[in-house]
C-alpha cells in the first residue's frame, strides 16, 4: 500500500489525469444506466396500452410518423429508434414511418391522410414547417383539423415542446414523455399564422415571425462555436461593429382582435329526421331574402409607421388560455433606442425566448396585419426559426386550427386556470 501511495505521489500528474478520466467515465456510464431505466419504464407504460382488450371488429389505430433523420446534426434517426419507436410499437398502433430525407418528401402526407388516425412529427421546428407547408395541406383544414398531431422533439430547436410538455434537462426523458403523451390522448388547440407575400404561396407558422437585428445576429451564433459559452455574446457584439444604430423601418396596418366563437363539440350530432329536414328547406325557400341579408361591419384598419430594432408577430401558443374570449396574435415593436450593452445582454435572452417583448416595447393585439417594407429592403424573416426572404407580407391568424397532443399535466393546469 505504501508503495502504491508513493508511486501515485511521484507520478502525481498522471495520477490526477487518470482520476479525472475515471470519474468522467463513471459519470458517463451512470448516465447511460439512468437513460436505460427511463426507457424501460416508458416501454412498460406503453405495453399497458398495447395489452388493452378491443373488439375483434375494431381496426387498429394507424399513425403516420414524419421523421427527419437530419435533425439534431444527423442524430434524430438514432434518437427516434432508441427512445420513441419501441414505445409506439408496444402501444398497439399501426405505425408508418415516412423519412423526410430530402426537402418536399413530406408530400406523401396528402396521400396517407385519408388512412391515418393521427399524425406524428418527429424532428424540430424545421420538420413541423415542412409538414405544414405542403401544398393543399391546410386548404383542406376542415378535414385535417380533426386529425390530432403529435410532436416528438428531436431537433436542435423545438419551440412547441415548451408548450406541450413539462421542461426536462434529460433528453431521453423529454422524448419518452412526449411519446407517452401521444398515447394518453390529451390534446390542446393551437393557433396558426398564415403568412402570404404578394406572389408567393402562403407560409404557415405555429410560433411566429421575427424581423430585426436580434434575429440576424442569432443565426450567426453557430459560426463562433469555438468560443464555447461566449459564442452568443460574441455574435451580437460583432454585429454592432458592422452597423450601429440598427434600425428597421416599415409601415404596419392591422385589425384588432376578433370574438372567439364557441368551440365545436367533438361528438357528432345525430342527423335530424326527414320531415325536419324538409321543413327547414321549405322554410329557407319561402323565407324573405331580407332575412339573410346581414350587414357586414367594415374592418377597422389602423396604420402605423414604425422604426424598430426588431419586430415580432407571434401566436399565443406559448401562453395558452382556454378561457379567453378573443382571438389575436401579439405584435411586438421594440424601441430602436437601445444601448450596445443592452443589445448584447438582451440578445442572449432572446436566444432562450425568441418572442419575448422587453419593457418599453409597443405591444399590439391583432387578428390580421399587413407589413409593408420600403423598396430595396434587404435581410430575412425568421418564420418558426426558418429563414425566408424579407418582403411585404400579409399575416392572418387562423385560430385553433390544429390540435396537438400534450402532457395530461399541462392540460390539467390549463383547465384549472379556466375554473379559477
Amino acid at each position: 500500500m505504501a508503495k502504491v501511495l508513493a508511486a501515485l505521489r511521484h507520478h502525481w500528474k498522471k495520477s490526477t489525469f487518470g482520476a479525472c478520466l475515471l470519474g468522467w467515465g463513471g459519470h458517463w456510464l451512470y448516465g447511460k444506466h439512468c437513460d436505460n431505466l427511463l426507457r424501460r419504464a416508458a416501454c412498460q407504460e406503453a405495453q399497458a396500452f398495447g395489452n388493452q382488450l378491443m373488439p375483434a371488429t375494431m381496426p387498429l389505430k394507424k399513425a403516420t410518423v414524419f421523421l427527419n433523420p437530419a435533425a439534431c446534426k444527423g442524430k434524430a434517426g438514432n434518437l427516434f429508434e432508441k427512445n420513441a419507436a419501441p414505445i409506439l410499437h408496444l402501444s398497439g398502433l399501426d405505425v408508418t414511418v415516412v423519412k423526410t430525407d430530402y426537402e418536399g418528401q413530406a408530400k406523401q402526407l396528402l396521400e396517407l391522410m385519408e388512412n391515418t388516425d393521427l399524425i406524428i412529427v418527429a424532428g424540430g421546428d424545421g420538420t413541423v414547417q415542412e409538414v405544414l407547408q405542403e401544398p393543399g395541406l391546410l386548404r383542406i383544414m376542415a378535414a385535417f383539423s380533426k386529425i390530432p398531431i403529435g410532436f416528438i422533439p428531436l431537433g436542435k430547436t423545438c419551440t412547441l415542446s415548451h408548450t406541450l410538455y413539462p421542461e426536462s434537462t434529460n433528453q431521453v426523458q423529454h422524448i419518452t414523455n412526449a411519446t407517452l403523451a401521444i398515447l394518453k390522448g390529451e390534446t390542446v388547440p393551437l393557433d396558426v399564422l398564415q403568412i402570404k407575400g404578394e406572389k408567393e404561396q402562403p407560409v404557415f407558422a405555429v410560433s411566429g415571425l421575427r424581423w430585426g437585428s436580434y434575429r440576424d445576429a442569432g443565426v450567426k451564433v453557430s459560426k463562433y462555436w469555438y468560443l464555447g459559452p461566449l459564442k452568443t455574446k460574441a455574435a451580437h457584439l460583432f454585429s454592432i461593429f458592422k452597423e450601429w444604430p440598427q434600425k428597421h423601418q416599415a409601415a404596419l396596418m392591422y385589425v384588432g382582435p376578433t370574438e372567439r366563437p364557441p368551440e365545436e363539440s367533438e361528438e357528432k350530432s345525430s342527423r335530424p329526421p326527414l320531415y325536419v329536414r324538409l321543413y327547414r328547406r321549405l322554410r329557407s325557400y319561402w323565407s324573405s331574402p331580407k332575412e339573410f341579408l346581414q350587414e357586414v361591419a367594415p374592418e377597422d384598419w389602423e396604420e402605423l409607421k414604425l422604426s424598430t430594432i426588431e419586430l415580432s408577430i407571434a401566436t399565443r401558443n406559448r401562453q395558452l388560455d382556454l378561457a379567453r374570449t378573443k382571438d389575436f396574435m401579439d405584435i411586438c415593436i421594440e424601441a430602436e433606442s437601445v444601448s450596445k450593452g443592452e443589445f448584447v445582454h438582451r440578445g442572449s435572452q432572446k436566444m432562450r425566448d425568441p418572442h419575448m417583448c422587453p419593457e418599453g416595447s409597443q405591444c399590439i393585439q391583432a387578428s390580421r396585419c399587413i407589413l409593408q417594407l420600403p423598396e430595396g429592403t434587404e435581410g430575412s424573416f425568421g418564420i418558426d426559426n426558418e429563414e425566408y426572404e424579407a418582403m411585404p407580407v400579409e399575416v392572418k391568424l387562423l385560430p385553433r386550427k390544429l390540435r396537438f397532443f400534450c402532457d395530461p399535466k399541462i392540460r390539467e393546469q390549463l383547465l384549472q386556470a379556466v375554473v379559477q
